[in-house]
């Protein structure tokens, strides 16, 4: 007999799927998961990538499978999902405040950080548009002199 969970339940696994980039937020956080449903006894995913190319998009899709393989679902499709492309608009709110706690600057509708997520100074100052992954810039604080991670908009 194949093992199927409601929806929500299916939701709040994937809530706890971290990250692989940026361990702190998970996947739904990301605001990367967009739809799950099943289609007859399978498990549809569907996966936004936060963009093309991105190096972690298997290795999400993997930690998915795993996942639901852990919660005793075995039949399970991941559809990539590349249009609409991926926003930082569908980030969740929580996702947005546990990269602050974290130290990277969540994305803003300045385009830049909106003050040092570590100090929380106001001024800061572009280091370089290429952070430590392709989905973030460098930063340092004016105050504090820290450098940090911003979460660029996309």
């Amino acid at each position: 007999m194949v093992k199927t969970a409601d929806i929500d339940t299916v939701w709040q696994w994937l809530d706890e799927v971290p990250d692989p980039e940026i361990p702190v937020v998970s996947l739904v956080d990301l605001g990367i998961v967009r739809d799950v449903a099943y289609q007859g006894d399978r498990l549809r995913i569907t996966l936004s990538p936060t963009y093309s190319g991105c190096p972690a998009t298997r290795v999400i899709e993997e930690d998915v499978r795993t996942a639901m393989r852990d919660h005793g679902i075995e039949q399970v499709i991941i559809n990539q999902q590349i249009s609409p492309p991926w926003t930082t608009d569908w980030m969740s709110d929580k996702g947005k405040a546990k990269l602050q706690d974290y130290g990277i600057a969540p994305p803003s509708a300045k385009g830049q950080p909106e003050a040092c997520p570590i100090c929380g100074a106001g001024a800061v100052s572009l280091v370089s548009q290429f952070g430590s992954t392709p989905c973030k810039a460098h930063w340092r604080c004016d105050e504090c002199r820290e450098s940090f991670d911003y979460f660029k908009c996309i």
